[in-house]
């Protein structure tokens, strides 16, 4: 019996969610956009977080960019403002492997930077009741236990506003 490969993209599909899962539901895409988010910008930095094989990253990186979630700017990936509406998305699934996987409780805590609420899951702020931007979002350390020890992850262990840049 031939073994055949799985296709790449849902041609056969006429819906607008399958459409999406071919731009960002191949493995290791999300947590690019994820840490995108979080200010990891250099090539480097998401090699070191992600412990990706450097050709698979290479090809996401490139995807993403050719879909427009993603901007060359010399050598960093900055996230767009198309980009920046998946961040409903990430912050939901989060909250969602935090309530259904995490025994510890979560690596990370997202709050309102303008009020200091700590942000529902539906991403909305319940102390003002409104959507709040990824601009208006401080991560915040949480009670999880920490695996990584690379200098992102550590970057991350510190109170950070989303989009802003991680330093390494």
């Amino acid at each position: 019996m031939a073994c055949m490969a799985l296709g790449k993209d849902y041609a056969r599909q006429d819906c607008s969610m399958a459409r999406a899962l071919e731009v960002v539901g191949e493995r290791w895409t999300m947590l690019i956009i994820r840490d995108a988010l979080y200010g990891v910008r250099r090539f480097s930095d998401f090699l070191a977080r992600l412990d990706i094989p450097r050709a698979v990253l290479s090809q996401r990186l490139q995807s993403l960019v050719e879909s427009g979630l993603l901007e060359k700017a010399g050598h960093e990936y900055v996230i767009t403002e198309m980009g920046k509406e998946l961040w409903p998305v990430v912050h939901t699934l989060a909250r969602w492997g935090e309530r259904h996987f995490d025994d510890c409780g979560p690596a990370r805590l997202y709050f309102h930077a303008g009020c200091g609420a700590r942000l529902a899951i539906d991403g909305t702020c319940p102390e003002c009741a409104c959507p709040v931007p990824p601009e208006e979002v401080e991560l915040r350390p949480g009670p999880g236990g920490y695996v990584r020890d690379d200098p992102v992850s550590l970057a991350l262990r510190e109170p950070h506003r989303l989009l802003e840049p991680i330093q390494t």
